[in-house]
């Protein structure tokens, strides 16, 4: 049996991310109604939006980062699978909590460049060299956030891989 604060721990990392990436699900809605928005603009009314196709960037940007955890969660991520299919499920959760340190690395390293990138977007208000200029600090903050949520995640995962390498069951798992 894995420690109840580990348990706890994975139940509600899970919970929030599968919240926050339900919600998220929705934007890409959003997004083609700023891009319907923006082409009906300019082809309808000869009247071209600057601020559409920057909007549309960072909402894609949020989306793919917000979702990521949820994602991550779900399974739903492109795995390399040459020997994994043939594997046990206990050989695989051994090989995933390797990688998965690995990608707790990378991430370490994005949510450090990430929060210092938004401190200086915020300190100096940074602005985008478009001819639009809209403040980069919001993006950044949903940027860092979705990194973190990766990053807790992650470490959900490598605990529920741990668990099932070892034989035990963590509940909260992918699919659940």
């Amino acid at each position: 049996m894995m420690p109840r604060i580990i348990t706890l721990y994975v139940r509600w990392v899970d919970a929030f991310n599968r919240v926050v990436g339900r919600v998220v699900m929705f934007m890409i809605f959003v997004m083609i109604g700023v891009l319907l928005f923006a082409s009906v603009s300019r082809t309808a009314f000869n009247s071209p939006l600057i601020w559409s196709v920057e909007v549309s960037q960072f909402m894609m940007a949020a989306y793919y980062l917000l979702g990521g955890a949820y994602a991550m969660q779900m399974g739903a991520h492109v795995r390399m699978d040459l020997f994994y299919s043939r594997w046990s499920d206990r050989t695989r959760a051994a090989v995933d909590a390797v990688t998965v340190v690995l990608l707790l690395v990378f991430l370490g390293a994005l949510l450090a460049g990430g929060i210092s990138s938004t401190e200086y977007a915020l300190r100096y208000g940074e602005k985008s060299y478009t001819s639009w200029s809209p403040p980069l600090a919001p993006i950044k903050i949903v940027m860092t956030f979705g990194v973190l949520l990766m990053l807790l995640q992650s470490v959900s995962t490598l605990f529920k891989d741990i668990a099932l390498a070892r034989g035990l069951s963590l509940e909260g798992g992918a699919g659940e």
